[in-house]
């Protein structure tokens, strides 16, 4: 169970600085690697939008129209990695789920009908994530929230296209997710944004112009988030020294690291989840690389400070993130006052929490709005979100394949301290991403 509960702090001021290979050996290239390419067919480009992704044809439909609701109950199901080294988010993304299940409830449902949420154990495994879709499928759900592995929303969404069920992600950000179908859409951003963010804030806050990376290419994920990166840092002018590749569940990493400190590059790329990446910070100052490190969405944990210690805090590590407490944003504020509230006064242990809160919100808005109480309606209506206030940010979804324009924050990685271990540093939206 997650023990530790932060919130982000948010600073004042700009940021100023003057400042697979498996578990038998490593591997580096000179060039940045590629993960799997995603559904072919007739998809959406998601690569040619940094935030989201160029339309240029439709994406596939489901075979089917999907179930239609019968009787006094709503059934939506919620996937979330309950057990495994993902649970913190899956712990988070329950709770941000059941607070929206429970207001939506408590304000009178839909036709006086109520909202029965569904919970299965994505257990941190793409095949579990499969399994238990089916089986809440079986249960009789018509939309789906989740995930936040994109390795596991990816299972989800190829399950639920058959069925024509809706598939809302959390925080899902491989970009060629939605391409699965009509039927994915996602309350975060996308890869094709987060990888330039740190891409630009490398190069130009930081002002680095060699960086090696090290991808877990056991994860889709930091495959999509890995390419993204490299590829907007050379095209900024910066060098990608070298790529090292390892999987999840892997705790050794010498190998890695020892080729990559040979090719002197100025920070670290890392990519992965933060199961790996607090060992790697370890390791990569034992090995003598003493570079700022830099990764995505994937290291927001509090398990990260536990496992990097003094390796990956105070000034050495920045990673992209979606949300922060500390927002001036009246939905942040009001998110937090209930949370708290029914948490003993804690705040959200992750982004996760706000990120299930949305996914799930935005779900039952569009059943609101669906023109009949079926997965066919709820994927119409989603389609044509627009401006939905979420906590996280607004959500437009019309027009967009599935992926809405949100805004980025970067943040530093500090010791923990009671008002959290994530420093501000600076945000962006997708009109300041050099294209």
């Amino acid at each position: 169970m997650l023990t530790d509960r932060f919130s982000f702090k948010t600073g004042l001021a700009a940021l100023a600085i003057g400042v697979v290979v498996g578990c038998s050996g490593s591997t580096t290239s000179p060039a940045p690697g590629t993960g799997p390419s995603g559904n072919s067919g007739t998809t959406p480009t998601a690569s040619g939008d940094n935030a989201g992704g160029t339309l240029t044809s439709a994406r596939p439909t489901p075979p089917s129209e999907g179930p239609k609701v019968e009787g006094d109950t709503i059934k939506i199901g919620l996937i979330a990695s309950l057990t495994g080294d993902q649970k913190p988010w899956g712990d988070d993304s329950v709770e941000g789920a059941r607070m929206a299940v429970d207001e939506f409830n408590k304000a009178g449902g839909f036709n006086g009908k109520k909202v029965e949420l569904l919970i299965g154990d994505a257990a941190s495994k793409a095949e579990a994530a499969k399994s238990a879709t089916e089986k809440l499928m079986s249960d009789g759900v018509v939309a789906l929230v989740g995930e936040v592995a994109s390795g596991h929303t990816i299972q989800m969404a190829k399950s639920a296209f058959q069925k024509g069920i809706p598939v809302v992600a959390i925080g899902a950000t491989r970009t060629d997710l939605t391409n699965e179908g009509s039927h994915v859409f996602r309350v975060c951003y996308t890869d094709a944004f987060q990888g330039p963010v740190m891409a630009q804030f490398a190069y130009e806050k930081l002002g680095l112009r060699t960086v090696g990376v090290m991808t877990d290419n056991k994860q889709p994920y930091s495959q999509g988030l890995s390419k993204s990166f490299s590829d907007t840092f050379v095209k900024l002018g910066g060098k990608i020294v070298g790529e090292a590749f390892y999987e999840s569940g892997q705790t050794q990493f010498s190998g890695q690291l020892t080729e990559l400190k040979a090719k002197s590059p100025a920070g670290l790329f890392l990519s992965g989840y933060f199961t790996e990446v607090g060992p790697i910070a370890q390791q990569a100052r034992q090995a003598g690389l003493d570079v700022p490190l830099l990764g995505g969405d994937g290291w927001d944990s509090p398990q990260l400070i536990e496992s990097g210690g003094e390796a990956i805090q105070g000034g050495k590590a920045f990673f992209c993130n979606h949300y922060n407490n500390a927002d001036n944003r009246p939905q942040v504020a009001e998110f937090l006052k209930k949370y708290k509230a029914a948490h003993g006064g804690k705040e959200p242990g992750t982004t996760m929490a706000a990120l299930g809160y949305d996914a799930t919100l935005l779900t039952l808005d569009a059943i609101k709005r669906s023109k009949e109480l079926s997965s066919k309606g709820i994927i119409e209506a989603l389609e044509n979100t627009e401006n939905f206030a979420g906590v996280s940010g607004d959500i437009t979804l019309k027009g967009r394949g599935g992926n809405p324009d949100k805004r980025a924050i970067v943040v530093e990685v500090t010791p923990m301290t009671p008002s959290g271990w994530q420093k501000f540093a600076v945000a962006y939206t997708p009109d300041q991403i050099k294209k």
